[in-house]
């Protein structure tokens, strides 16, 4: 037999060394954000009350009984002074379900809240729920803007892998008792990484959206949509515009699709999304930015070239590799603003950067040519700008 309270005991030890370990900047970064050397949340951050059977008569050898896989693709706010993230927690079963971490500095020693988030069902269940957007709404509720799959009803026997997507909506006013209200109709067959606006537009509700005719392929759909809904509770959009389209031969050609909600500058509302593109090794996700009208929501006004931030190094590897997914920022009074993305569908991290540096990012960043010529006059026209200051 083993030593049931010495294991407990190294088990909980490694947890709060995990949890308590400090988040320090990784030096000498490109001037727009900054990375930390550790994620923010790992599969091992999961309360250990999830994992193990504590009663030593039904779990004699103290074994892990419910897996979890990973924990990523997580929204965010501010609530109560605490940095929350609303995340995407996966099970060794595949099957995703949210729950709540919060951190008092947010980067670092993020904790789980004790259970995770009972989400209501519709009449229809979710076989599986992912990728919330949590967004305060000037009506006063946090509204959280979810993936709900089920199967596809049309799919032959032999497949088990074809799914419908749609957008679930729930709201709370404490981030512990959601109510679950319809699933956003819209135009489109298949619909996910939708993201509600944080104001009213033309006293509506405005939603981002992202159409597509398959589960995986975008087909003639794509782009983020945007499209209004008199209701919250029984939400439906009867025209989606495209405001963001796919284009060839860049890092959003395959799909591209919403992060978190944007964020209202003096300059326009500022946009993080993410960009696909199709390679020999698979798909590629990055993120990137763009700027829209403030009065015109479908006006895109400034848009720099290529990606914001790709994955590097160890954020290269995981269940789904070469990929970094953001829904979640927060943007503090003091005007920090902290990025949370996962990477490889396996973990989160944080990258700091400030309002005022991230407008100047998107305002004053070259765009994207496409073609290479455009691309070598744009770094020749920076060669010679060099040059005259040098003389200065």
């Amino acid at each position: 037999m083993i030593d049931f309270e010495n294991r407990r005991l190294q088990l909980e030890e490694a947890q709060n060394k995990l949890i308590s370990l400090k988040n320090n900047k990784i030096a000498l970064g490109n001037g727009i954000y900054d990375r930390y050397e550790h994620p923010v949340l790992t599969a091992a951050h999961a309360p250990l009350s999830w994992k193990y059977d504590f009663n030593q008569e039904t779990n004699p050898f103290l074994l892990e009984r419910i897996g979890i896989n990973a924990t990523f693709n997580a929204g965010a706010i501010k609530f109560n002074g605490k940095y929350i993230l609303i995340v995407r927690v996966e099970g060794a079963d595949r099957k995703s379900f949210f729950a709540v971490a919060e951190s008092d500095n947010g980067v670092d020693q993020f904790k789980f809240w004790e259970e995770p988030i009972v989400l209501p069902e519709t009449a229809e269940p979710d076989t599986n729920v992912y990728d919330m957007r949590i967004v305060t709404h000037e009506d006063g509720w946090m509204y959280g803007l979810f993936c709900t799959e089920r199967k596809d009803p049309a799919a032959p026997a032999h497949d088990q892998s074809m799914a419908v997507a749609q957008c679930g909506i729930v709201r709370t006013k404490d981030l512990k008792s959601w109510e679950r209200l319809a699933d956003l109709k819209t135009p489109s067959p298949q619909q996910r990484n939708v993201v509600l606006h944080p104001e009213f537009v033309d006293g509506k509700y405005a939603f981002y959206t992202r159409p597509q005719d398959g589960f995986i392929e975008s087909g003639t759909g794509g782009g983020i949509g945007f499209g209004l809904s008199a209701s919250i509770e029984n939400a439906v959009i009867d025209k989606e515009t495209i405001v963001d389209n796919k284009e060839y031969h860049t890092v959003y050609e395959a799909k591209n699709g919403m992060g978190p909600e944007p964020i209202k500058t003096d300059r326009g509302w500022l946009f993080l999304a993410h960009g696909v593109r199709n390679t020999a090794a698979g798909l590629r996700y990055v993120l990137y930015m763009f700027m829209t009208d403030l009065q015109d929501l479908t006006k895109v006004i400034y848009k720099p070239a290529g990606y914001f931030l790709a994955p590097e190094g160890v954020e290269r590897i995981g269940d789904v590799s070469n990929v970094v997914f953001s829904n979640g920022w927060i943007l503090d009074d003091d005007g920090t603003v902290f990025i949370y993305y996962a990477s490889s569908d396996t973990r989160m991290h944080v990258a700091t950067s400030t309002l005022e540096v991230l407008v100047d990012y998107v305002t004053n960043t070259p765009a994207d040519g496409l073609r290479s010529a455009a691309s070598v006059q744009t770094i020749i026209s920076n060669i010679e700008k060099n040059k005259e200051n040098s003389l200065i």
